[in-house]
């Protein structure tokens, strides 16, 4: 079968090689691939910075984001073959910490988790994939042409899941939301905050074309003005920060209303340093009880959150969220810029 490869530490090892068909083990789901969806993890991998193989190789298959159809399943697995499902990244760590041992691995506590696609483990950018029915969610079949969005999803389900357990620390009735960024999960930490019934705001530098166009769908307001511009305008009780730039990380965290919390979710290159004033922001955070905190990954009760959230919203809005698709062979060029200002690109495995 064909599968999307890469030499983990080596820039430019993208490849679409042959591999052997996976044959399963007893417990375990056969898949067949129908679409993978392509983040700035990825690219990350792609270009040499990060990433594990499996021990005692030196290449791995690249991919976490995926959407596949069930082949066979193994009696009493809660699955049946034609259905849809998305799998579960994270893995917990052989000897598990205290949060793995109680499914939190989303929190591991000493990092020796495994990452489908990332970290020590295959991912699932290949024609078939194996899964333990223990980490797969059943995907509605009116999610087959976007269901490969569960996963994003899933990181934007545990972000506000956490702002909302820091909130409830006291009295917390938020009223608006600030989402930085209006890649896939700043526009997907929108239509969670839209769902909520919440005063969404949106900011980022692209002025025309699909992510004000989507924004502005969801009934959210779109902005592109500096980042202190818009938190000064709108006060913000809640900060959605997906970028992962230095830049807005830092205006982000200063920018909201009192009693206000900021979630970072955006993984910023290490490198590059700026002036900041820290006397002002921690008399800030302080004196307006104010929290930052950081959300990634997620685990099994995120994954079926997301599937609610996207059944919710609307189908036509979601379909525009995947702004190109390729075929496997075409993969190398969902890490170009030939994307324009598109949101996000999925490879369609089944093509």
């Amino acid at each position: 079968m064909l599968a999307l490869t890469v030499r983990p530490g080596k820039p430019d090892s993208l490849r679409v090689d042959n591999v052997p068909d996976p044959v399963p083990e007893p417990g375990q789901l056969l898949i067949e691939g129908l679409a993978l969806g392509i983040c700035g993890t990825d690219a990350d991998i792609v270009s040499g910075l990060h990433a594990q193989p499996p021990p005692g190789r030196d290449t791995m298959v690249l991919g976490h984001e995926a959407l596949g159809r069930v082949v066979s399943a193994p009696d009493g697995a809660g699955f049946g073959p034609g259905d849809l499902v998305a799998p579960v990244v994270r893995r917990p760590d052989p000897v598990p910490c205290g949060a793995c041992a109680r499914g939190e691995f989303d929190m591991c506590r000493n990092g020796r988790y495994r990452e489908r696609g990332i970290k020590e483990l295959d991912g699932y950018g290949s024609h078939y994939w194996l899964v333990e029915p223990e980490y797969a969610v059943l995907v509605a079949p009116e999610l087959a042409e976007t269901g490969v969005l569960v996963e994003p999803a899933s990181v934007v389900a545990k972000a506000w899941e956490q702002i909302e357990r820091v909130g409830a620390r006291s009295w917390f009735e938020p009223r608006r939301v600030l989402v930085v960024g209006a890649g896939p999960i700043g526009l997907l930490a929108a239509l969670f905050g839209v769902q909520r019934g919440l005063d969404v705001h949106v900011v980022d530098l692209v002025r025309t074309g699909a992510k004000p166009e989507l924004t502005r769908a969801l009934g959210a307001t779109y902005h592109t003005e500096e980042l202190s511009q818009v938190t000064a305008d709108c006060e913000p009780d809640v900060v959605i920060e997906a970028t992962g730039s230095h830049a807005t990380v830092a205006d982000a965290m200063a920018g909201t209303a009192a009693y206000g919390i900021t979630c970072l979710t955006g993984v910023s290159a290490s490198g590059r340093t700026m002036d900041l004033d820290m006397g002002t922001l921690n008399r800030t955070i302080v004196l307006e009880n104010d929290v930052i905190i950081g959300s990634v990954n997620a685990n099994l009760r995120h994954f079926r959150e997301a599937t609610l959230a996207l059944r919710r919203a609307d189908p036509a809005w979601l379909a525009a969220v995947i702004t190109r698709r390729l075929p496997l062979e075409r993969a190398a060029e969902a890490f170009d810029d030939s994307g324009g200002d598109g949101v996000k690109t999925v490879i369609d495995l089944d093509r």
